[in-house]
């Protein structure tokens, strides 16, 4: 059977110039995957052992950066239950082991559409809850967003990002909870929102790491009860200066790597990169053909190699 491949849309008005993305995300404790349960040892400048008990937190206005340097914004897929709007929910913990105060559900990855055509060498985003969705009403909205566990009841907002473990000298629980503080109904004295840059990011082949261990490097986490965003605490500078929210604001929680053979996409179907789409021939073969078999307006195969092209 022929190999079939998608012909790259030139036209501006193309429904099919959309690119399906998936930026995947990993949750890290140094070299090891985080996990509910699993004891990790040398972190923080105490070397202590943690156990995590929670790890989740929100994104949102993410954009991918392209060869010239424009950026451009990711149209989230509006799931249902992870994504809603511009944000996007992370949550690496699974209700197992220590994280009893999680859910069973998991999810590592935002997915949504980019427009075709680009390749890109960057990404980037806000950690957090946008202003003028942190402060609603955690009853009527949908989710991702009406989560009690990642509510902050005290502080009328949203917990941006919920860091739980125990340690060896807080064996019942070392909290880092990120979100903004000092609030009135008119704005927070701290945001509290970093915005993250990932250079080199390749969509098609990496994934972000959230690492625990990055974070706490500069940290005594067998101190309680942990972090609650306080810019002024003293056991929350470190933690708010490897967020990249106090200088020398340059973070270390997150980073890219190219992605392991188990996580990268899989198909026996023939497929070809447009982009960073990676594209089953078969199923788009009808997309660029009209019914008499023709290439469409705005299709070329004259980027394609000779061999792959459609033959007389």
């Amino acid at each position: 059977m022929k190999l079939a491949v998608l012909c790259l849309l030139l036209a501006s008005n193309c429904a099919w110039c959309e690119e399906a993305v998936s930026i995947r995300f990993r949750a890290m404790v140094g070299s090891e995957e985080l996990a509910c349960g699993r004891k990790y040892p040398g972190i923080g400048t105490t070397k202590s052992t943690i156990t995590p008990r929670d790890f989740r937190f929100y994104l949102h206005n993410i954009r991918l950066i392209d060869e010239a340097g424009r950026e451009v914004p990711i149209e989230l897929t509006q799931d249902g239950k992870w994504q809603l709007d511009n944000v996007a929910l992370l949550d690496f913990e699974d209700a197992t082991g220590a994280c009893q105060n999680g859910t069973p559900e998991t999810n590592r990855a935002v997915a949504g559409t980019v427009p075709g055509g680009s390749r890109y060498r960057g990404l980037r985003f806000t950690l957090g809850v946008p202003v003028e969705k942190n402060h609603t009403d955690l009853m009527s909205m949908p989710s991702p967003l009406n989560l009690t566990a990642l509510a902050w009841v005290w502080n009328a907002g949203r917990k941006f990002a919920r860091l739980d473990f125990s340690s060896t000298g807080a064996p019942r629980g070392y909290l880092i909870h990120l979100g903004s503080t000092g609030c009135t109904p008119a704005k927070c004295i701290s945001p509290n929102r970093p915005e993250i840059e990932i250079a080199g990011f390749d969509p098609a082949k990496d994934e972000v790491i959230a690492d625990l261990a990055a974070l706490l490097k500069d940290s005594n986490v067998d101190i309680t009860p942990g972090c609650m965003s306080d810019p002024d605490a003293a056991s929350c500078r470190p933690i708010l200066a490897n967020f990249g929210l106090q200088p020398p604001r340059s973070q270390t929680f997150f980073r890219s790597v190219g992605r392991t053979p188990s996580n990268s996409p899989k198909s026996n179907d023939p497929a070809i990169v447009v982009g960073q789409a990676i594209l089953p021939a078969a199923a788009f073969q009808a997309a660029r053909t009209d019914a008499g078999g023709r290439l469409k307006a705005g299709c070329s195969q004259d980027w394609l190699p000779h061999e792959l092209r459609d033959k007389p």
